[in-house]
């Protein structure tokens, strides 16, 4: 069960899916997903194990198991076409980068600033603020992450 609001759970499953993906065991769906998107980020996959570490991105660190979850959010959204116009994004930042795992990052990054708003000002997420950072960044010129 991959769905929880249980941080401890949701590690354990994510270092679960990564060890059956590396002894070549049988992966459900969802497994596989998850194995692909921790597969294209090689400076986490030793980090993948260590489900008790904790991650301060004021110092600058990069939550692995957080960054996971974006990507598989984003790839959600894409699925079920949610929020509406969330492909048409895709493909106009896919054309600016020519990179679908960077597109995915600046989408990401969006998604990123609308959950910290949230919990920032204890407030529900603001939809209009996560399409209209999409829209930018879908008008701007070749765009790159630093």
């Amino acid at each position: 069960m991959f769905y929880t609001q249980d941080r401890a759970q949701q590690r354990k499953f994510l270092a679960n899916t990564w060890q059956k993906f590396l002894k070549n065991q049988v992966l459900d769906p969802l497994e596989s997903q998850l194995a692909s998107v921790i597969e294209i980020h090689p400076e986490y996959h030793k980090l993948i194990n260590n489900v008790e570490s904790e991650y301060f991105p004021e110092q600058g660190e990069v939550n692995p198991f957080l960054h996971i979850n974006l990507h598989l959010s984003l790839r959600e959204q894409f699925s079920i076409s949610q929020p509406q116009g969330i492909n048409e994004y895709y493909q106009k930042i896919l054309g600016k980068v020519q990179d679908p795992h960077e597109a995915e990052h600046l989408m990401m990054d969006c998604i990123a600033q609308m959950i910290f708003s949230s919990q920032k000002n204890n407030t529900p997420m603001d939809h209009q603020a996560y399409i209209g950072c999409l829209k930018s960044i879908s008008k701007r010129g070749k765009t790159s992450r630093t």
